[in-house]
């Protein structure tokens, strides 16, 4: 089995196999954990600090799940650690640990948050690619931002890499233009970034640029966020396999 079959081959938990944030929190070491116990692949993201190494967090800004406010981007790493989640009793973690805690063992898929300035975070993703690379697991990367995806194809073309879409509402990205929202919707970059998957929301699904390109470049198609029955339905028809959260899909 080839690595990019290994990552579809199971569910994989939305920022790890956390409760809605309530005890365990999503993209703590405790959610990585649990769908490790229960061999989940595992979905996490990662933000940029201002010493350009990877932190396993989603929000750009602490104030959500930490005991702290502020930018992620602000802070370096080595302060970050310290800091405690809001309840669960986990500190934040980089990349590295969170290869350390699953050495291996389940499938890892990285979202790379991207801040949308061209070019400021190359050397950040070259970093993580380099990181993947050095890893002795199934692992691959994924981002919204094809620029980000072209970098990682020129660094090192053999670390899987996916690219995320979804509609491209303007309610949810109205800082880019229409143009730009089109050619992401029906993700037109692909003869430049040549992904290995594509990671496409379950609501917006068929679409028809991402289901054409899925089968004219043989593209397997990871559905997020899937949460109840309607989304999974939807999926078993338009997708490969699953990104989910708030069940167990074992016992559904």
């Amino acid at each position: 089995m080839s690595q990019l079959q290994d990552i579809f081959a199971r569910p994989i938990a939305h920022r790890g196999y956390h409760d809605g944030n309530v005890a365990c929190l999503e993209n703590t070491p405790s959610a990585v954990s649990s769908a490790k116990d229960k061999n989940f692949g595992i979905e996490v993201d990662v933000q940029e600090t201002a010493d350009g190494e990877a932190l396993v967090f989603h929000d750009y800004s602490l104030d959500r799940l930490v005991q702290a406010s502020g930018r992620v981007i602000d802070y370096n790493s080595t302060d970050l650690v310290r800091l405690s989640m809001l309840s669960g009793g986990d500190k934040l973690w980089m990349l590295d640990d969170l290869f350390a805690q699953v050495d291996g063992a389940v499938p890892l898929v990285i979202e790379i948050k991207s801040h949308m300035k061209a070019g400021a975070q190359n050397p950040f993703v070259r970093r993580i690619v380099d990181q993947v690379a050095a890893y002795k697991g199934p692992a691959c990367i994924k981002s919204f931002d094809p620029d980000m995806i072209d970098v990682a194809l020129a660094h090192n073309p053999s670390v899987l890499r996916g690219i995320v879409s979804d509609a491209m509402r303007r309610q949810d990205h109205g800082n880019l233009s229409h143009s730009n929202r089109f050619g992401l919707r029906h993700l037109l970059h692909l003869p430049r970034t040549r992904p290995h998957f594509i990671s496409y929301g379950v609501k917006d699904l068929p679409q028809f640029g991402p289901s054409l390109l899925s089968r004219w470049f043989k593209l397997p198609i990871m559905t997020w966020t899937v949460k109840n029955k309607e989304d999974r339905e939807r999926a078993a028809q338009f997708a490969d396999q699953i990104v989910f959260e708030g069940f167990d899909p074992d016992q559904v």
